[in-house]
């Protein structure tokens, strides 16, 4: 296992993703040349939130799904922890709606769909992912064909470890029950599904506003609409799936069987026009500005569940 250990960490290509306690690197391992992702956290920086890591690290530790990140090995040294990971190399997802020439209903479809099956399996392991969001939707590869892989793990939360009830999320994902400071379940993942099939046909989120108080507002009234003429060439079939995701109640809420038995993800009634132009522009209208960047981690607490 050191030998690995010292292959993996000498073999570190290059910086993928930087942290504020931890840092994802390429590593190449000498033996079998597989290229992995190694999180890097320094041990000194988690005081306080081990809990957070070791949760993190027990969940995917139980996951094995075609469209889920998995965790191929844990190394450690006095200082630092490593966690190896499958290496996924086609980015996010918004960033590959805007490099495509056309983009339908029928590919963001295909899209959920794949979240769906994979959010449906970790709710039947007792799973609640809890950071549903486009940028943790990532392509496997950068083929055309390439499937999509749900990522980072670091707000999730097993049910039998008791009740939720923390306030953690990204703000403009999160479901109107636990802004409420209520208790809640597997359905605040349904929600953010919601609001990411809402942004992939249109390229714009169903709740913004620069004040805080002011957004909350919104998703606790579950207050949005399908504004023209953004969604004037949007089926009926997607707007009636995303009415029963954004549904307030969560008891009301469509779970993933639900979902997965609509016309617009297994009916074949996702239109096949091409709404690139559309999409895209708003994409890189609301998402490249840095303030959004900013505020999608506010709700990133120290959980305290249970």
């Amino acid at each position: 296992m050191c030998f690995i250990l010292l292959n993996i960490i000498a073999l570190i290509k290059m910086s993928w993703k930087k942290g504020s306690f931890s840092e994802v690197r390429v590593a190449q391992h000498r033996r079998t040349q597989k290229l992995v992702a190694v999180k890097c956290i320094r041990k000194r920086a988690l005081k306080g939130k081990e809990s957070m890591l070791e949760n993190e690290i027990a969940v995917l530790r139980r996951i094995k799904h075609e469209n889920i990140i998995s965790l191929e090995e844990t190394f450690e040294t006095p200082t630092k922890l490593y966690l190896v990971m499958t290496l996924v190399t086609g980015g996010e997802l918004l960033d590959r709606i805007l490099e495509r020439g056309s983009y339908t209903e029928k590919d963001a479809s295909r899209v959920i769909k794949q979240v769906l099956e994979a959010v449906q399996y970790l709710h039947q392991l007792g799973i609640v992912h809890r950071d549903l969001k486009p940028e943790n939707l990532l392509y496997e590869t950068p083929l055309e064909d390439s499937k999509i892989v749900i990522s980072d793990f670091g707000l999730s939360k097993m049910e039998d470890q008791g009740a939720l009830s923390t306030a953690c999320g990204t703000p403009a994902y999160v479901a109107p029950e636990l802004l409420q400071q209520k208790t809640y379940g597997k359905e605040v993942d349904l929600w953010a599904l919601g609001v990411i099939s809402f942004i992939l046909l249109c390229g714009y989120p169903p709740f913004y506003d620069e004040n805080d108080s002011q957004l909350y507002k919104q998703i606790v009234k579950a207050d949005f609409e399908f504004d023209s003429p953004y969604w004037d060439d949007i089926s009926h079939s997607a707007k009636d799936f995303i009415v029963h995701l954004l549904q307030k109640d969560p008891e009301r809420r469509f779970n993933c069987e639900q979902a997965l038995q609509h016309p617009w993800i297994s009916g074949g009634a996702a239109l096949e026009k091409n709404i690139h132009g559309s999409v895209s522009a708003q994409i890189q209208k609301n998402f490249a500005k840095s303030q959004w960047k900013v505020r999608q981690h506010l709700f990133q607490v120290v959980d305290g569940d249970g």
